[in-house]
């Protein structure tokens, strides 16, 4: 792995991780090294609970997604991550293909599985996505998977906090369904984000840069967190520890 990846990637860890503080329950789905990393980082720093599904040493439930719908139907569950394919400005992502659906898709994404569902209950979503560009973070997805935002009057407890790429960090708002620049990862530049990304965002005149890691974080990580993701993800344990 790259320098240049290895800061991106540690910038991603840290800003999802700030997002987590005070989480006692943290749950991460399928395909999430990175947010389980940060999610196995919380719990190294401050005991959070952490639900992984595809683990068998991080996860207490025996019937997999089940089991995980009716946790955080009940309310039990503090944050969860999502990705897609395309997120927009809205939070909305896509989780099914580009194109036209159902018949004109080109591309085909691997399905929404339970994502709408969380999205509605899980009061602290994190959005994720490494690569962003104007294909993955359009104006608006061609297919809504699980909606970022619902209209007045409907039951939602849950829904999106942030978005964390491989060049920044968004925070959202949900009554005005909007993203605001928090930080931007060191190397990146307010005018190169706005140049990525496909849909409009509030920021300010000036970015601040996203803190990284502090040395007992990175200590952690090492000596702990990389041992433990690796029974998950054992190639993205490697390059922790490269890092």
């Amino acid at each position: 792995m790259s320098a240049e990846a290895a800061s991106r990637r540690e910038a991603m860890l840290a800003a999802i991780l700030r997002r987590l503080e005070g989480c006692r329950t943290i749950a991460v789905g399928a395909s999430s090294p990175l947010p389980g990393t940060a999610a196995l980082l919380a719990r190294a720093k401050w005991g959070a609970r952490v639900l992984m599904l595809g683990s068998r040493r991080h996860n207490s439930f025996t019937e997999g997604g089940r089991e995980l719908f009716d946790f955080a139907a009940q309310g039990r569950l503090d944050a969860f991550f999502l990705s897609g394919g395309q997120i927009d400005g809205q939070a909305n992502i896509n989780l099914l293909g580009i194109g036209a659906y159902p018949d004109g898709l080109r591309q085909r994404f691997p399905g929404s599985f339970g994502s709408a569902y969380l999205y509605f209950l899980v009061p602290r979503v994190i959005l994720f996505r490494e690569e962003h560009e104007p294909r993955t973070m359009p104006a608006r997805v061609d297919v809504v998977s699980a909606p970022g935002v619902s209209p007045p009057g409907v039951f939602r407890p849950g829904g999106p906090v942030a978005l964390v790429t491989g060049r920044c960090a968004f925070g959202f708002d949900r009554a005005r369904g909007r993203f605001a620049l928090e930080s931007v990862h060191a190397g990146e530049t307010a005018a190169g984000v706005r140049a990525a990304t496909g849909f409009d965002y509030d920021s300010g005149q000036d970015a601040a840069t996203t803190p990284g890691l502090d040395d007992e974080d990175r200590a952690l990580i090492r000596e702990r967190v990389a041992g433990e993701i690796a029974e998950t993800y054992p190639r993205f344990a490697a390059t922790l520890l490269a890092a």
